[in-house]
């Protein structure tokens, strides 16, 4: 799907509508344009994007499934490759798209491979105020990428109170389906933390100022991408040390239920290793054996064998083993 949003600011008009706009601004020199492609033909977008003098290794960057996020200036424009979340994402349980933006003076090109909530956001906003799209292309962009990164944050936000009920459960009631879920969270906060690492260099290179189109003037948006960035790669962090602590904690317990376990199992094999000796003993049927003869010979054994039992749980008892 392609939408284009046309700006005319010698009228101040916004107009809405398809790839039929593109011929109209190529006409009006003062007008901006935003071109959203979302999961177009390959062959449309690369044409498109040509049309707008994309460079071609920019074009087959943007439209890989899979490149780390980065930016990139070329002569007339300026290239982010960003790494957004997918629109079915709500959770920890995420998916991810490829988000491309390609700002210039007099348009912003946004190409995603999947629906993106960001672009989506942005557009309802320009579509309630129109006014919006008298913002420089860069302002715009910014404002994708911040909306973006945002998501990035409250889906961590999100996760705080389910490890917060994994540890008090993990005292209650603890199964492998804890350990599992506890693992399954590392493994995605790691892939949340080097996500923020691609995305940080590229607010490091936005914040020095030096690429066209990303002046001073946007200092305040630059530095809140940073910002939301930092933030998102700092609670990817601590919640994954929360989760590995929690895991070793979980270890722990359970190596220390086994321990406890196998105290009993040891305590109750040394009771009966000796009973068992007696029992062994007079099991043999031997016709020599004296105490085959004595009428009390049975209840003597027996009660040997409980009063050894009974010293044994006393000496286990003064000792602290049970």
């Amino acid at each position: 799907m392609i939408k284009t949003v046309l700006f005319n600011p010698d009228d101040g008009t916004t107009q809405f509508g398809g790839i039929e706009q593109i011929a109209t601004w190529e006409q009006q020199p003062n007008s901006k344009i935003w071109l959203d492609i979302d999961a177009e033909e390959s062959s449309i977008e690369e044409k498109l994007l040509l049309q707008f003098g994309i460079h071609r290794l920019a074009i087959q960057d943007a439209t890989r499934l899979r490149h780390p996020p980065k930016i990139e200036a070329f002569d007339d424009y300026v290239f982010i490759l960003l790494r957004g979340l997918d629109a079915s994402t709500t959770g920890v349980e995420f998916g991810v798209i490829q988000l491309s933006l390609f700002v210039s003076d007099r348009f912003l090109i946004t190409r995603h491979n999947k629906s993106s909530l960001s672009a989506a956001w942005l557009y309802a906003e320009v579509f309630k105020k129109p006014e919006l799209m008298a913002s420089a292309p860069a302002e715009l962009a910014l404002m994708i990428a911040n909306r973006m990164v945002r998501r990035y944050v409250q889906i961590l936000l999100e996760l705080e109170p389910r490890l917060d009920a994994l540890e008090d459960l993990m005292f209650e009631n603890s199964d492998d389906g804890l350990l599992a879920e506890l693992t399954g969270y590392k493994s995605r906060l790691r892939h949340l933390a080097r996500i923020a690492n691609y995305h940080l260099h590229i607010a490091n290179e936005l914040k020095r100022y030096e690429l066209p189109y990303f002046h001073k003037k946007l200092k305040h948006e630059v530095i809140d991408f940073y910002e939301q960035i930092e933030r998102s790669k700092s609670l990817a962090a601590l919640y994954y040390e929360v989760a590995t602590d929690l895991t070793d904690g979980y270890l722990a317990l359970a190596s220390h239920r086994l321990n406890s376990v196998m105290k009993v199992l040891t305590i109750i094999t040394v009771i009966f290793v000796p009973l068992t000796f007696l029992a062994g003993i007079y099991g043999m049927n031997f016709e020599n054996m004296p105490e085959l003869g004595s009428k009390d010979g049975y209840f003597v054994v027996l009660g040997v064998m409980i009063v050894t039992a009974i010293v044994q749980l006393i000496f286990f008892r003064r000792r602290g083993w049970i």
